[in-house]
């Protein structure tokens, strides 16, 4: 059965898939949970309490106010540690952001990258301060104002730029040097792509340079830190993997041949056969017949 909390998680996603953006209040020992593919959205969060944040490999532990920014393509999980909690939350699209002239270098300042300050603590006045902008985006959204998108945009960058003229004060774990770190995050980033569940919606990264860029790093400085940790390049660790799984695939599924290998980012089945037989020294026709 339908539960009221059910639709409301359900309207929560509808609407942020449709308009790319969605704030919303956090309301003092609100237990309610919002779903969504975080793959999707990048994020900002005001919060007051007591937390412990796991960013890629590090553990940031807060008490206070602190000003949160979360990348899609950077895992992280939040453990609330304060019986009592309360701020503001802000979804966003790079689609519904990169509407905006300077976005893009918003979206690649130390807030957002790999091995930046993806946290802030905040003092009570500037607190005040990102409360009314937060305040003022949950007001707008919920109006119908023609050019409502555009003022929302306005008030997301203005809470960048306050917050890029802030000095970090940041209460680190650090575990491993910053090869180890990137290095760790790529591979969390590269099992992400799995397990590829339908043919319809081939990989997303195929490539050092994809995850490079996702990563918001150099390629050179990515291949650098893998071969130093792991003694492989990057390109042989996607390869490795691609063929791990075309091999689940062969043998746990229906799909024909060219789905699978279309599904995996190979436009054409000959391709396909080409790198999977580089890759094991058969072909995936001989791995589906003996399966």
């Amino acid at each position: 059965m339908e539960t009221k909390t059910t639709r409301a998680v359900s309207s929560f996603n509808n609407e942020l898939k449709l308009k790319g953006f969605k704030a919303f209040q956090i309301e003092e020992d609100d237990k309610g949970t919002f779903i969504y593919s975080r793959k999707d959205f990048y994020k900002i969060c005001l919060t007051t309490g007591k937390s412990k944040i796991h960013y890629s490999d590090r553990t940031f532990e807060q008490e206070g106010t602190v000003l949160f920014f979360g990348n899609p393509h950077i895992p992280y999980s939040w453990e609330t540690i304060s019986t009592t909690y309360q701020g503001y939350t802000c979804l966003f699209s790079e689609e519904f952001l990169k509407l905006s002239d300077r976005a893009e270098s918003l979206l690649q300042s130390p807030l957002f990258k790999l091995g930046g300050t993806p946290i802030l603590a905040i003092s009570e006045n500037q607190r005040l301060f990102l409360n009314e902008l937060f305040g003022k985006i949950i007001e707008e959204q919920n109006t119908d104002y023609e050019f409502k998108d555009d003022l929302i945009r306005n008030y997301i960058q203005l809470i960048l730029h306050e917050a890029m003229k802030l000095e970090p004060k940041e209460h680190v774990e650090q575990q491993g040097n910053a090869a180890s770190r990137l290095t760790a995050v790529f591979f969390e980033l590269l099992e992400r792509q799995f397990p590829v569940e339908t043919p319809d919606f081939p990989l997303e990264l195929k490539t050092a340079q994809q995850y490079a860029d996702n990563l918001s790093v150099h390629v050179n400085y990515l291949n650098r830190a893998i071969k130093e940790v792991t003694g492989k390049s990057t390109s042989t660790h996607i390869a490795e993997r691609v063929t791990a799984e075309a091999k689940a695939l062969l043998q746990h599924t229906n799909w024909n041949i060219s789905e699978i290998g279309y599904a995996l980012g190979f436009e054409y089945a000959t391709y396909f056969n080409n790198f999977f037989k580089k890759q094991t020294g058969t072909t995936p026709k001989e791995i589906r017949k003996q399966s």
